[in-house]
């Protein structure tokens, strides 16, 4: 046990650094000095009443603590970092290609590859090559009602102006996934468009305009019959949000202007981006 001898000595840290190695926490200074750890002005004794004890455990870490609570944040950044990076490419990658694009040692990724695998967040086919896992899409669903609800007030005033089905179209891996769909209230006919609809990125003006979103594209796609035949398809891609690929569209058995509707559709696709920022 050591005690500071002179009632002078206000340096906690000063002395904290030069004694720890002999106290059993370094973290509990005895100081015999009458000024309290929280404010050196106000006396913590009088004069002359001996040796007061602080200790500084709830208010300083231990060294320890801190470098794992570090070591710990940096292993989290390294895994969300990978993780979007299979995500922004949509092929798989080599543990060699994600160490060089990442910047990290080929130990690393491994460690890391091996803890996300575990949890479904990554997987390895046949060339063993990393993909995005199936855990990824349990997270991303539990995302949807928080974008449905931010996308509805959009999409009822794009379905009452155009007088077609609105909606906002995901990407789930190569499928695009109706998560918000609203109906016009006044016209006579209408598409019926489920909430839950999914289809091949490839096909329609909602998949072709994520796909768009991929290059760079931030401008509206038509189509007519790809999904259903007779059915007219505008959309804009949601922009600005790497965590997500969308798109804002409408869908209509009778002919849509893409020079009216395109430059609503790009502008409500632009008005959700900031609401979801």
């Amino acid at each position: 046990m050591l005690v500071v001898p002179s009632p002078e000595y206000r340096d906690l840290a000063t002395y904290g650094r030069r004694y720890a190695r002999f106290l059993p926490n370094p973290c509990t200074f005895l100081v015999a000095g009458c000024y309290r750890h929280d404010n050196w002005d106000r006396p913590l004794l009088p004069p002359g009443a001996g040796p007061a004890i602080l200790d500084n455990r709830r208010h300083a870490p231990h060294p320890a603590d801190a470098l794992m609570a570090a070591e710990s944040s940096q292993t989290l950044e390294r895994g969300l970092r990978l993780l979007r990076l299979l995500a922004d490419g949509h092929r798989g990658r080599t543990p060699t290609e994600l160490a060089a694009e990442l910047g990290l040692s080929r130990p690393a990724v491994y460690r890391l590859l091996t803890t996300l695998q575990e949890g479904g967040f990554v997987r390895r086919d046949g060339d063993g090559r990393v993909h995005l896992g199936f855990g990824v899409l349990v997270l991303a669903r539990a995302v949807h009602p928080l974008l449905r609800e931010g996308a509805l007030p959009a999409l009822r005033r794009l379905a009452e102006e155009v007088g077609a089905t609105a909606h906002l179209t995901i990407a789930e891996g190569d499928d695009g996934l109706a998560v918000a769909v609203v109906e016009p209230t006044w016209t006579d006919m209408h598409v019926a468009y489920r909430e839950g609809s999914r289809h091949p990125l490839t096909r329609g003006a909602a998949g072709l305009a994520i796909l768009a979103l991929r290059r760079g594209g931030t401008g509206y796609v038509a189509t007519e019959g790809q999904l259903q035949e007779g059915a007219h398809g505008i959309a804009a891609p949601v922009p600005g949000l790497p965590w997500l690929e969308a798109s804002v569209g409408v869908i209509s058995f009778t002919p849509l202007d893409p020079e009216t509707v395109g430059p609503r559709l790009t502008a409500a696709a632009t008005a959700l981006s900031r609401s979801l920022a």
